[in-house]
């Protein structure tokens, strides 16, 4: 005869084997990136994060990797620095800014768009990623630009554009 108890027991057994489980493979397929030539992480989080072939970039600010400050106030060195670091971040993941999918830019001031547009573009030639670009009130340590982004290893498109096909 089954009891309560047994069955409690057995779902008891089941949970903790399938968390074992697939809590391993979780940590096998996640891999923190990290560059000293990129500034370290300013909380609890890590530069980069590789599962499987997605490589999640944490936004990064404009700190100098050396000094660990922003050195300059002007948007467009900002943004340079910014999309520095996060080539640093993508090259230790063995990437580079062809690999990046999605970008999101987060912004203290909406009037820097065109400046900030202009130096990303000298970092994204061909093939742009798509791109989110949002006003925020303040970023940390005084920034005026943020700038996160999405790459994938190896897609298997080969690099080409999609075209459309709907006839």
């Amino acid at each position: 005869m089954v009891t309560a108890q047994s069955d409690l027991d057995v779902v008891v057994s089941f949970v903790f084997v399938v968390r074992d489980e697939f809590g391993a493979r979780i940590e096998r397929m996640k891999q923190v990136i990290s560059t000293k030539d990129a500034p370290a992480a300013v909380g609890p989080y890590s530069q980069a994060i590789r599962a499987g072939s997605m490589v999640f970039c944490a936004g990064q600010i404009p700190l100098d990797p050396k000094s660990g400050q922003i050195e300059s106030q002007d948007v467009g060195e900002q943004a340079k620095r910014v999309l520095e670091n996060i080539g640093a971040v993508l090259e230790a993941a063995q990437l580079n800014f062809s690999h990046v999918v999605k970008t999101t830019v987060f912004l203290v001031d909406l009037a820097d768009f065109q400046t900030v547009n202009a130096i990303y573009a000298g970092f994204f030639r061909e093939n742009p990623p798509a791109r989110s670009t949002v006003q925020v009130s303040a970023l940390p340590k005084g920034a005026r630009v943020e700038i996160e982004a999405i790459a994938v290893a190896n897609d298997g498109s080969g690099g080409k554009t999609a075209s459309d096909t709907s006839g």
